[in-house]
């Protein structure tokens, strides 16, 4: 008897190593799955920022739940997920045969609402709440963890969703933000969160570190602190009208005037004959052009 269940375990594994196999060994980049990449990659790193869901999951899921977005479920039911009613489902359904015959199926207005729900359906699970004290990156860990918990009944899944990520390099996307653009004084910025530096930021907008601390003037070992203003261009040698003057208030200098006007810190020198900032005091009026 313990023989026979050696050689179905056997027979098992030996089935599992060859699907595998299989899967693997058909991998190859295909122009579907790298044009849906670039289109939904920023819609995976904006979930990445609000639910904490690697980006790189994100995109690996959808990429085998819908085939790159060309499966029955996304083209007619932008369902990128494979998510299933289910108990509490109110919304729209669409059927498609899977584990059983004719299987309900949730379908979407468009695919950020299938995005969306994705989210919400692993974040306000108990079941899945181990996945979110994993590291943000840690992509093998949520492949796991979503085999582990039940996110689908193929035993492969997890190696699935891995060998995506590393075929197309998803793992890239897990540290990058999107950034807000802001305009002013016709000069592109955007506003600093906690935890970022001069070299994420030109990492995220593929811009040199260097050409951003020249622009922003800030010394060599400033840290930035959230609410910094950081100008993604030069900014100019005089205010836009009809801003004239600026009146000093506690505690600011002439990088804090420069940054809040979109002004060079030596323009500010010149225009106002001064040789530091250190001499500003309260209720100094500081000309701008």
């Amino acid at each position: 008897m313990q023989t026979k269940k050696h050689e179905i375990r056997i027979i098992l594994t030996l089935a599992l190593f060859l699907s595998f196999f299989s899967f693997a060994n058909g991998q190859q980049k295909n122009n579907n799955s790298v044009s849906y990449i670039e289109k939904h990659s920023d819609l995976a790193i904006d979930h990445k920022n609000r639910y904490r869901i690697p980006a790189s999951i994100k995109l690996a899921q959808a990429l085998l739940e819908s085939s790159a977005g060309t499966s029955h479920l996304a083209k007619n039911g932008n369902n990128h997920f494979g998510i299933k009613c289910g108990s509490n489902w109110n919304g729209k359904q669409i059927f498609r045969d899977d584990d059983a015959p004719g299987e309900c199926f949730r379908k979407y207005k468009d695919t950020k609402e299938s995005y969306e729900d994705h989210s919400k359906f692993l974040s306000e699970r108990s079941r899945y709440s181990p996945l979110f004290l994993l590291k943000s990156d840690d992509y093998k860990g949520w492949a796991e963890g979503l085999s582990k918990y039940g996110y689908a009944t193929d035993p492969l899944y997890a190696t699935k969703l891995i060998a995506l990520i590393e075929l197309y390099g998803l793992q890239q996307y897990d540290s990058k933000r999107i950034f807000d653009l802001y305009k002013a004084f016709n000069l592109s910025y955007i506003v600093a969160s906690d935890g970022d530096t001069f070299r994420s930021i030109a990492a995220g907008l593929d811009l040199k570190e260097k050409n951003l601390k020249k622009y922003n003037e800030y010394p060599d070992n400033y840290r930035l602190r959230a609410g910094d203003i950081v100008y993604l261009q030069k900014k100019k040698t005089k205010a836009d009208k009809p801003h004239y003057e600026h009146t000093v208030q506690a505690g600011e200098s002439l990088h804090d005037i420069s940054q809040k006007y979109g002004i060079r810190v030596l323009s500010l020198y010149n225009l106002n004959k001064r040789a530091d900032q250190s001499k500003l005091t309260e209720g100094d009026i500081i000309r701008l052009r």
